[in-house]
């Protein structure tokens, strides 16, 4: 798609706010009375690129409005220390949570900015002492560390990787616990969780994409924390054959290319609106 100003965005986001939270969220901004259904979650959640992401298509199905605050490279950080969200939450039918990646969320070794969670902040003393080697001022993305971390050494960096595991999965049930409804948690991905005992370098390298650290076992000790998990893996094709609907510049293609595309949205609904049905009935 070629675009005469590519400075531009292709899509008219109508970013918005709601309540006392300084997030943006993607709009219009929608009503909070009545009955409505929430959406978290990261970039695939907001619907970059894509005119019609999957919660406007749950609303589309279902008759549910749908508010969506997907927030681009969220971590759960991004919900936990905001009130002003999880009282939107409180006041919903239902809560969708897509799974988000462990890597964007403070922790032991590192902290991330509190609103754009793919943002690193700086280093602990701890990490530091395990990499005393290692600039941290080099590094502005949580991504960027760990690459390079891992890399350095996949041993020390099993220690990094254990502390994020073990801090997802205590932050996402002190999340859960805070949203008095009905939840219903999402696994989205281009691939499946990995078995609790995949720790491989290669497997960090070949499931770069989100949720990055997220095995079974992990999703296991939250059913009893939410209603329904559900799981909708995409294959290539589906992300390849979405990708002429989707609004972008060319600059804008690679990452384009890396995203969830509409087929994949679509597949997401189909999914949702029976489970949101089951669970609101």
């Amino acid at each position: 798609m070629d675009y005469a100003n590519l400075d531009q965005p292709a899509l008219d986001y109508f970013p918005c706010r709601y309540g006392t939270s300084k997030q943006l969220f993607r709009g219009p901004r929608r009503r909070l009375d009545g009955d409505f259904a929430v959406f978290l979650g990261g970039t695939e959640t907001y619907g970059k690129f894509i005119d019609t992401p999957y919660p406007a298509l749950v609303e589309v199905d279902s008759g549910l409005r749908a508010v969506n605050l997907g927030c681009i490279n969220a971590g759960i950080d991004a919900y936990f220390n905001d009130k002003a969200l999880i009282d939107i939450c409180n006041r919903a039918k239902v809560t969708v949570v897509q799974v988000m990646g462990a890597q964007n969320m403070s922790n032991r070794f590192y902290a991330v900015h509190p609103r754009r969670n793919d943002r690193f902040l700086r280093a602990s003393p701890l990490l530091e002492k395990i990499y005393p080697e290692v600039d941290f001022t080099e590094f502005s993305f949580t991504r960027h560390l760990l690459t390079s971390l891992m890399r350095r050494s996949p041993e020390k960096f099993a220690l990094l990787r254990q502390e994020l595991k073990e801090a997802w999965a205590a932050r996402m049930r002190m999340l859960l616990s805070q949203i008095d409804g009905k939840v219903v948690l999402l696994w989205l991905s281009d691939h499946a969780p990995m078995a609790p005992d995949d720790s491989r370098s290669e497997v960090f390298e070949r499931c770069g994409s989100d949720p990055i650290f997220v095995d079974r076992a992990m999703l296991r000790s939250l059913t009893g924390d939410v209603a329904r998990v559900i799981e909708v893996v995409a294959t290539d094709r589906e992300r390849l054959e979405g990708l002429d609907e989707m609004y972008f510049g060319e600059l804008e293609r690679p990452a384009a290319q890396e995203m969830l595309g509409p087929v994949v949205h679509r597949r997401v609904a189909q999914a949702l609106v029976p489970a949101l049905e089951e669970v609101l009935r």
